[in-house]
């Protein structure tokens, strides 16, 4: 069995599998490149619409282009009668939000009346996918709560419409800031779990939503998604303390063999490069609030947990990732973690469309090679003599 786990970590699909011009990952400079761009310069300067549309045509918009991109997204928020009728039959039930929004998902191909023209089956189907992610979320999020959905407002703009729609108020500047910056920086991260769930499934042949839907159930796992909520919890557990104690907090729950949730990456040995544009946003967002005393302590708690780490796993070159911030960026937003990842989904939306539709450009199924570890040469056995007692479980 140890050698069966050994082979399997040694392979565990961690590689080069396609070709892509979207995104660059090098984890030994701690760099994330979109299109040519640093991810750190795109998320401080461009809204979501923009960066969807760069991914999309390799393009930065114009003046024209933008509006007629952000009039079609507009034009395909309202959702179809039956996906809020699957929504509301969840909320009965108090489904989890990543799973009703993974159930909405395959609704998208129904079409209202005044559906987008585009040129082809894929981008009509990608508005759709962009434009009624927050639609979804937060509509699923009021009836959950038995509050009636918000209508989107169409002189609102995608981050400021998620956040209107959540509470029926016009967000501050500050809240909108914040998350656009959010958005954009997890808008896309080379060929991660769920984008080559998309890209496999998109592959075969198979539609658009589909694909999009595999790729919301590998977003919904611990491993990929999951983690901004159990990283914030440790600021908030910290900062609930009378006596806050940090490093005896952390050296506690390393020493209970527990992950520090929010440090460690696959890919970066260094800080992930999105941490310092979320770090900089929280800052922001925190200070406007009248609560920068909450990032200040994570900040403390990020210096901490990198040298007890370093002290605990030496060698492992574990430091802040994406998740620490983003979890802390939400929370001062005023998202509660029931819905980190499902926003997370929001922001990689337009990254799994984009995926899709250059896989679909140059197509060849992906169909990665297993190691067979099982047995060979066995000899059939007859029923009757058969000792179930005595064969193995395979």
């Amino acid at each position: 069995m140890a050698t069966d786990t050994a082979i399997a970590s040694k392979f565990g699909l961690h590689g080069a599998t396609a070709y892509t011009r979207l995104s660059h990952v090098d984890g030994q400079a701690g760099e994330l490149v979109i299109r040519g761009f640093a991810a750190e310069e795109l998320a401080t300067k461009a809204t979501y619409e923009e960066a969807a549309y760069l991914l999309w045509t390799d393009r930065l918009p114009g003046a024209a282009a933008l509006d007629a991109f952000k009039h079609d997204l507009v034009r395909e928020r309202r959702l179809p009668g039956a996906t809020m009728a699957l929504l509301r039959a969840a909320a009965q039930q108090a489904i989890e939000p990543m799973d009703a929004l993974r159930m909405a998902v395959g609704t998208l191909t129904l079409r209202n009346e005044d559906e987008v023209a585009a040129a082809t089956v894929a981008q009509r189907d990608g508005l759709a996918v962009v434009a009624r992610f927050p639609v979804i979320v937060a509509a699923y999020w009021r009836m959950l709560r038995g509050l009636e959905p918000i209508t989107p407002r169409a002189d609102f703009d995608h981050a400021t419409n998620y956040l209107y729609m959540l509470t029926g108020e016009a967000p501050s500047a500050s809240r909108v800031r914040a998350l656009e910056t959010y958005l954009v920086a997890l808008i896309d991260h080379a060929l991660n779990a769920s984008t080559f769930a998309a890209r496999t499934i998109i592959s075969t042949q198979s539609d658009l939503i589909s694909a999009v839907t595999g790729a919301v159930g590998a977003l919904k796992g611990a491993l990929h998604g999951g983690a901004p909520g159990p990283a914030l919890q440790t600021v908030l557990d910290i900062s609930a303390q009378p006596n806050a104690d940090a490093e005896r907090f952390l050296r506690d729950k390393l020493a209970r063999g527990e992950r520090l949730m929010g440090f460690g990456h696959r890919d970066y040995k260094v800080r992930d490069p999105r941490t310092y544009v979320l770090s900089t946003a929280a800052r922001q967002v925190y200070e406007a609030e009248g609560q920068i005393d909450v990032y200040q302590l994570a900040i403390e708690i990020e210096h901490i947990a990198v040298r007890l780490l370093a002290e605990y796993k030496p060698g492992r070159d574990l430091y802040a990732n994406v998740e620490y911030y983003a979890g802390l960026l939400l929370h001062g937003v005023g998202l509660p973690a029931a819905l980190f990842t499902p926003t997370f989904a929001i922001a990689r939306s337009a990254g799994w469309v984009a995926h899709c539709l250059e896989q679909q450009q140059a197509n060849r199924l992906m169909q990665p090679q297993s190691v067979y570890t099982g047995s060979l040469h066995r000899t059939w056995v007859p029923l009757q003599d058969r000792l179930s007692s005595l064969l193995p479980l395979e």
